[in-house]
């Protein structure tokens, strides 16, 4: 990887932006010399070179909020890192998820556990609470998407919020069996949720 990266437009540094792997979030951007490139794939932790130190920085040194290394991608031009992590708690010295102040959520988890269901599906498992759905048919589905919804408006009445959330969640479950079992992607849905905002 070394080989490939030209480090003379920087003078000896490049460009790296950091991305959360499960969310894809950027996280922030820093700068990286052929050290501390060859230090973040050895350690599996992202280490920078720090332009105001003038030296070799370790992200999380000394608050314990590293930034551990899952893979990195090189541009078209061979002078940029795209480079993706598992942060260990926030990523900006203010204590804010990114360095642009915005929040790291997981909006790709929904997607995911869409495909998870697919696959219980397409290839049932008799461990497989999901696959147990899919087996009982599509009215059963239909029936436990009604079922969590009354559950969800009950504890809407109260205010437990772990029983509320949990419910909710519960609810989110089902509603994905249900769109995969009638063959509909949650994309699907949102797109009509973006004509409608128009």
């Amino acid at each position: 990887m070394l080989e490939q990266l030209d480090f003379s437009k920087g003078d000896g540094l490049i460009p790296a932006i950091i991305q959360d792997d499960k969310t894809t979030q950027v996280l922030m951007l820093g700068y990286m010399s052929k050290e501390s490139l060859e230090q973040t794939l050895a350690d599996k932790k992202v280490t920078f070179f720090s332009r105001s130190k003038q030296r070799l920085w370790t992200k999380g040194e000394t608050s314990g909020n590293f930034l551990l290394l899952k893979s990195i991608k090189i541009d078209c031009d061979k002078d940029t890192l795209l480079i993706r992590v598992d942060p260990v708690g926030p990523v900006c010295h203010t204590g804010s998820d990114t360095c642009f102040d915005e929040p790291n959520i997981d909006s790709n988890f929904l997607r995911h556990l869409q495909k998870v269901i697919q696959d219980r599906k397409e290839n049932p498992s008799e461990q497989s609470y999901t696959s147990k759905l899919f087996q009982r048919g599509i009215n059963k589905v239909a029936q436990k998407v009604g079922e969590e919804a009354v559950e969800l408006v009950i504890e809407a009445k109260d205010d437990n919020k772990d029983l509320f959330l949990n419910e909710a969640a519960d609810l989110m479950y089902h509603y994905l069996v249900l769109l995969t079992a009638k063959g509909y992607q949650l994309e699907e849905v949102v797109d009509i949720l973006k004509e409608r905002h128009k």
